[in-house]
């Protein structure tokens, strides 16, 4: 899997949550100002390429869908982005958060006692 680029990651994001869209769909959702219809489409088609998007087509018109689970890339994409960035260890990134939002222990322990019932729910299913 490759990681989207920005303007690839604003269509998923919208494919993601439409479900299935026309490019006209989902330009609608798309902020101002407005990409051009073109523009859309070209990003669409490198997303196919990419393996990240289907259609289904009726006649020239096509309906995109997500191939990729939102919950999938977010995976692919944390691991990428911790290794990256925080050495792939969670501590260091908690460590970030918490120097540069001065967090005190009462809030780093609330997220610590957060973190950890999330991973216990994981194991289980």
């Amino acid at each position: 899997m490759k990681e989207l680029t920005k303007a690839e990651d604003q269509i998923m994001q919208i494919l993601w949550r439409l479900k299935k869209a026309f490019v006209k769909d989902i330009i609608e959702k798309m902020p101002e100002p407005k990409p051009a219809y073109n523009t859309v489409s070209t990003i669409i088609r490198i997303l196919e390429k990419k393996e990240f998007v289907g259609h289904k087509a009726y006649g020239k018109t096509h309906e995109y869908f997500p191939l990729i689970a939102k919950d999938k890339y977010r995976s692919f994409f944390l691991k990428n982005f911790m290794g990256g960035y925080f050495g792939g260890r969670f501590e260091n990134l908690v460590s970030f958060f918490a120097k540069d939002n001065n967090l005190n222990t009462h809030e780093l322990d609330e997220l610590m006692k957060h973190v950890k019932g999330d991973l216990d729910q994981s194991k289980d299913n």
